[in-house]
């Protein structure tokens, strides 16, 4: 008698789809650009059919939203951080120091860097979908920022009258300038120093 055949395993074969079409988002957007990636594009790449993917998301914008946040939380693991996790170890410099440091790692990262500047590149030109991208995608690690900088206020670490979401930027947004724009090297010694200089100031005497 024929050995019986077990019945596929439905779970196993989406999330193998699934994998495939995150990994044929981020490359096609990457190589082509967002403007020229299409759900077609994207099946053809990945191997599936063109309602697979209408299935699961309503346009490329989520499915190139999601992709990039599953990349993000794989690179979180790959340096040691839990995803959406800002440590507090009760030292402020050091934990912006780690968490900055695993962000250069990120963005150094062919992975992570090529597509996500085609994604920073049209979230430029397209403010509906630059929108989007900051909501989806940045929004969420900015407010660890904030969270953490407020337990910085509580412990009495942080001044209680200042803004923790304009603090943040002292950190964040000269990182990105300088990936964005080519304006200099990103290192652990950049990011470190931009801690430092946030959280000592460069005035020669207080006021």
């Amino acid at each position: 008698m024929a050995a019986q055949k077990s019945a596929p395993n439905a779970t196993r074969r989406s999330e193998k789809s699934r994998r495939a079409i995150y990994d044929a988002a981020l490359a096609l957007v990457g190589e082509v650009g967002y403007a020229r990636t299409t759900v077609e594009g994207i099946a053809a790449r990945a191997g599936v059919g063109k309602q697979t993917i209408y299935r699961w998301w309503s346009s490329k914008a989520d499915v190139l939203m999601e992709a990039f946040l599953d990349l993000a939380e794989q690179a979180s693991r790959d340096v040691g951080q839990e995803p959406h996790v800002f440590p507090d170890t009760g030292d402020l410099a050091a934990d912006l120091k780690g968490v900055l440091r695993a962000t250069v790692d990120e963005l150094k990262d062919p992975r992570f860097e090529v597509p996500s500047r085609a994604l920073a590149a049209e979230g430029v030109v397209d403010e509906q979908f630059g929108r989007e991208l900051v909501a989806k995608l940045l929004q969420p690690s900015l407010d660890l920022y904030i969270e953490r900088l407020r337990a910085a206020q509580a412990a009495g670490d942080v001044r209680p009258e200042v803004d923790p979401r304009i603090a943040l930027e002292l950190f964040v947004s000269p990182l990105a300038q300088r990936w964005l724009q080519h304006t200099g090297p990103i290192s652990y010694d950049y990011t470190d120093t931009l801690v430092e200089y946030a959280l000592h100031g460069i005035a020669a005497h207080a006021r």
